[in-house]
């Protein structure tokens, strides 16, 4: 009776465990931005995210060694996981990155790479067969609008969205869109048997030799380290990098492509929720609703409807 009890208890842990993994992800994602405006004044993007890939490669690797973690069986496995690196990686930070330091607001790359749950659920049908109620799309919809709510109630009046940078900042967060879109259905497609903690180590060698090879041909490569980069490093590698590269991996692995790309819906208003606690930036009662429709639109999409998401 005891060690049924045990069971129990065990089983209820870990399905509470999983079902907290969507919050926790989306709650260390959305610190992505946050690093991106405390360490870009110190550092140029590429070369600052190249510090960060090489880091982080310096703290997974021996730690897959000494697990004895088992690595992808064939060359067209890694090569596979490489593209999804150089997409999900390469281009989706890069391109972030690079847009925040040209001069696109925090909040405003937040809500652009936003529409990627849109943008995943467009293609999720003629590259894997997934199939979105009419519940989810209702969702998917109200999400987009609950983003555009929180960044729009930010703005003065005659103010624009796109005041204080150019066409080029523009471009880098639309290749980011891009990348984070298609590199969550390659992924999916092409690499749901890869191993978590050995393929992340592929994928970041890929991003880090693109981000590289981006900081050798077009930055300087100059670094202040003073100590806000330097704490600002470790969080994104020891928790972005890690902790929830490898949540997001698990939560492709385990679901829809286009119900885990539904979750990015909800980091523009948790941002905008850590930039009000550490920036003080203003957060009026039309951001607040814009959390809570964004919050809805998401568990319409995760939610398990009556019929289920089903395939073609």
């Amino acid at each position: 009776m005891t060690s049924k009890f045990k069971s129990l208890k065990y089983n209820d842990l870990s399905s509470a465990g999983l079902a907290a993994m969507p919050a926790i992800f989306v709650l260390l994602w959305s610190t992505g931005f946050i690093g991106a405006k405390f360490g870009l004044p110190y550092a140029e993007p590429f070369t600052f995210l190249f510090i960060r890939f090489v880091l982080t490669l310096l703290l997974l690797i021996p730690l897959a060694l000494l697990m004895r973690i088992p690595w992808p069986s064939s060359p067209r496995l890694w090569s596979h996981i490489a593209i999804s690196g150089f997409l999900v990686h390469g281009a989706y930070l890069g391109g972030v990155f690079y847009g925040i330091y040209l001069g696109m607001p925090a909040g405003l790359a937040a809500l652009l790479v936003g529409l990627q749950p849109l943008l995943t659920a467009a293609f999720a049908g003629p590259l894997l067969g997934e199939k979105l109620t009419r519940l989810q799309w209702v969702g998917l919809s109200l999400g987009l609008i609950g983003i555009c709510l929180v960044l729009g109630s930010k703005l003065e009046i005659g103010e624009s969205l796109f005041d204080g940078f150019g066409i080029s900042a523009l471009l880098c967060v639309t290749a980011a869109l891009m990348g984070i879109s298609l590199g969550t259905l390659y992924q999916k497609r092409y690499c749901t048997s890869m191993p978590l903690l050995s393929g992340a180590v592929i994928q970041y060698l890929a991003a880090g030799g693109l981000l590289g090879s981006g900081a050798l041909l077009f930055e300087t490569r100059q670094v202040e380290w003073s100590s806000t980069f330097i704490l600002t490093l470790a969080w994104l590698v020891l928790i972005l990098s890690i902790a929830a590269i490898l949540l997001l991996m698990a939560l492709i692995k385990k679901g829809e492509a286009s119900r885990v790309a539904s979750l990015f819906y909800l980091v523009p208003p948790v941002t905008a929720l850590q930039a009000w606690w550490l920036f003080d930036e203003r957060l009026p009662l039309l951001g607040l609703a814009g959390m809570v429709i964004a919050i809805t639109g998401v568990v319409m999409v995760i939610r398990k409807s009556a019929h289920g998401t089903t395939k073609r």
